[in-house]
């Protein structure tokens, strides 16, 4: 197993062990998919992935079409997809990846969770040379077609790690791939769980349970606020 899978495993996202954020998480996806690219799922790949996740999760329908229609509407505000970066205390690297309709309170918001917990903003791109941008898929394993053969068959795509779990199959990709990924899973009748994105660190860093208790106070802190979608870092948990 490589990598990403072992830093996946050691970094469970609280954000989704929570049922009430996981929807207000993919609303906001699927009211940013429909606007990049149009409230009908099979001319917008984003979406289709996004609602099928919807319904694995056991979002509400009526949630999914809540966010459609507030894509769609010309009284609501648009959410901007806004990502910031900066070090936590003992030096813990951290990217808060953000949907927002005021990016001047989102930013202000984190930027007083850094001050506050023994952080500091830092400037975008400052720490793009310490996480691997990657797009992750989830999918169901497929009768008669093994792991090593999945590998073989996605690495003309983008597809770098197979790992399989207990809920399915996760696929580790180029961030850039992710289109190619996904039209190759669908053409070839793949049934995909779920698609992000992932920031994967580079170098991981160690630190001793009351550091440990010192960064979790900030992520989490930063978790709780209603703009963020996702929170990385590089602590070994």
């Amino acid at each position: 197993m490589g990598r990403a899978f072992e830093y996946r495993k050691a970094t469970k996202m609280k954000r989704w062990g929570n049922m009430a954020r996981v929807f207000t998480k993919l609303g906001k996806q699927i009211t940013i998919a429909v606007r990049e690219g149009g409230s009908d799922p099979d001319t917008n790949p984003r979406l289709r992935v996004l609602v099928q996740q919807s319904k694995k999760e056991n979002m509400p329908k009526e949630n999914v079409e809540r966010a459609i229609k507030k894509a769609t509407s010309k009284d609501e505000a648009d959410y901007k997809e806004m990502v910031y970066e900066g070090y936590g205390p003992n030096g813990i690297a951290i990217v808060v990846e953000t949907a927002t309709d005021n990016p001047t309170r989102t930013v202000a918001n984190v930027r007083s969770y850094f001050n506050r917990h023994g952080g500091s903003l830092g400037t975008t791109g400052s720490l793009q040379f310490l996480f691997d941008h990657k797009c992750v898929f989830k999918i169901a394993p497929k009768e008669g077609v093994s792991l090593e053969d999945l590998e073989f068959e996605l690495i003309d795509y983008g597809v770098d790690e197979v790992v399989e779990d207990e809920d399915g199959i996760i696929l580790y990709g180029e961030f850039q791939s992710y289109s190619a990924i996904q039209k190759h899973l669908e053409e070839n009748g793949y049934e995909i769980f779920s698609a992000e994105f992932e920031r994967i660190p580079n170098d991981m860093k160690e630190l001793n349970e009351e550091q440990k208790a010192q960064v979790n106070k900030l992520i989490e802190k930063i978790e709780d606020d209603e703009d963020v979608q996702n929170v990385f870092h590089n602590m070994i948990d």
